[in-house]
């Protein structure tokens, strides 16, 4: 009895090990059928197995045909079988995604991040009006956090002003502006007073999990 037990190391690869080896076995079964009408009987068969052992799937767009492309995969595409899809290739399957474009800015001021800079081109695009000055002085305030969390003393709205005019391109000046930006301990405030509570909640989900 010893001498047939099977080692993980010693069986055959599994393409997909989320179903299981029997599953690979079936299909392995349904490769070797010599007629094709049994194959088409054998893989409905193990489409229908595949389907009761991910049920989640079911909510998933195009449930049968992922399916589908698995039960090929699984076949290393070697199941000569009759799909309601169009068949995945070997050739599709192994070929590289391309790769994936990433924002190459460099800004000046990297402490304001690259958001800042969308929000201050959204709203070079607004027409002139309340919620344009809302939202700048919005934009505005966003900033001197951003400012005050890369250095920590104390900063000038001036400062503020400057950088914003320049990085809408001159378009929006604030420099003369009577109203002041929000205090810089009010601003820090509010960002440790979210801290503190962020750091609360997940003390009490620690002590929770003791017990």
């Amino acid at each position: 009895m010893i001498d047939d037990l099977e080692y993980n190391t010693e069986r055959e690869h599994l393409i997909i090990p989320e179903y299981g080896r029997h599953i690979q076995k079936m299909i392995n079964y349904a490769k070797s059928k010599e007629t094709k009408e049994e194959r088409n009987k054998l893989a409905k068969a193990i489409i229908a197995v595949m389907g009761n052992l991910q049920p989640h799937l079911r909510d998933v767009p195009d449930f049968q045909h992922k399916l589908w492309d698995q039960l090929f995969i699984m076949s290393d595409f070697e199941l000569d079988a009759d799909s309601p899809f169009s068949k995945p290739t070997k050739e599709l399957f192994e070929e590289r995604p391309e790769p994936l474009k990433y924002p190459q800015n460099h800004p000046k001021y990297r402490f304001y991040g690259n958001n800042i800079k969308t929000m201050i081109d959204v709203a070079n695009t607004w027409e002139e009006g309340d919620l344009k000055e809302a939202l700048i002085y919005t934009i505005a305030n966003h900033m001197k956090k951003c400012f005050l969390n890369w250095n920590k003393d104390t900063v000038e709205d001036d400062v503020i002003y400057d950088h914003l005019y320049e990085l809408s391109g001159g378009k929006i000046n604030l420099k003369n502006s009577d109203e002041d930006l929000s205090d810089a301990s009010s601003l820090m405030r509010s960002k440790n007073k979210y801290s503190s509570k962020k750091g609360h909640k997940k003390n009490t989900n620690r002590q929770r999990k003791r017990y």
